[in-house]
């Protein structure tokens, strides 16, 4: 999983975890500010572009289940126990399906632009009707290379055309198979039944126009998550059009974490 700890041996370990179409090197712009302060980790998912074959060799996982024991896996090897985990994306709910199995790994859960559920329904905003997500699929099928470019600027915002860049280059880099299959995943994954029984203390971090997942869907997950930590969820919002402030609001972001991660 090409992880790599940099950073204060002794300080607080923070794991930064990609999601869909990232790599590790999406971190590349908050890493060396954290590093100063704590104890980093940062790795590939194996469907990654970076990893083994580009999106896992002979071998990639598109479960979340798949992935939280991979995550778990990833931890133990290194020794790590009550991490503060940063998870984007899709990844902020492998990492609280993690925390279900494991809670002696987690102390607290940072939740950047996480959605349990992508798809519209009565009641619930997700961002996305059936059909576009039907559409989505379709088009990453017909044509992976021309599909890429256009998912990059659409999800981190034609207003940072060198943060499109970074994102187009790493989700470009994975196998189409591998894109697609993830992405199915994660379009039509409904993970709103596990948001109850996470327990580790949680703060979600969400941008005020984020293209994939709605401001409502952090809504959503503060009242779900109301029995985390022992007090409910904290909501953080970020001024910043897109789903990747790590990219297009690195110093905004890295005084958010560390104000998250200092008060404890």
């Amino acid at each position: 999983m090409n992880a790599r700890v940099l950073g204060k041996d002794d300080g607080e370990t923070v794991v930064l975890a990609h999601g869909y179409g990232g790599t590790r090197f999406v971190w590349d712009d908050v890493v060396p500010a954290l590093a100063a302060r704590f104890r980093v980790v940062v790795f590939d998912w194996s469907f990654s572009g970076a990893a083994a074959g580009g999106g896992g060799g002979e071998r990639y996982c598109s479960s979340y289940y798949e992935l939280a024991d991979e995550l778990v896996a990833l931890m133990d090897e290194l020794g790590v126990r009550r991490a503060a985990f940063v998870g984007h994306s899709m990844a902020g709910m492998i990492g609280c399906i993690a925390s279900v199995a494991r809670r002696d790994l987690f102390s607290h859960l940072v939740l950047v632009g996480a959605s349990p559920r992508y798809i519209n329904e009565d009641g619930y905003e997700g961002g996305f009707e059936r059909g576009d997500v039907d559409a989505m699929l379709a088009a990453v099928d017909a044509d992976f290379a021309a599909w890429a470019p256009r998912f990059a600027e659409a999800v981190v915002g034609a207003d940072h055309p060198a943060a499109v860049a970074t994102f187009a280059k790493q989700l470009g880099a994975m196998r189409p198979d591998a894109a697609l299959r993830v992405l199915r995943a994660v379009l039509t994954s409904d993970f709103r039944g596990v948001l109850p029984g996470v327990a580790a203390r949680c703060t979600i971090v969400h941008c005020t126009h984020d293209a994939v997942a709605p401001l409502a869907v952090a809504r959503y997950m503060q009242r779900a998550l109301a029995g985390c930590g022992g007090g409910g969820a904290d909501t953080v919002v970020i001024e910043s059009s897109g789903h990747f402030p790590q990219l297009t609001a690195p110093k905004e972001f890295v005084k958010v974490l560390e104000t998250i991660l200092v008060d404890k």
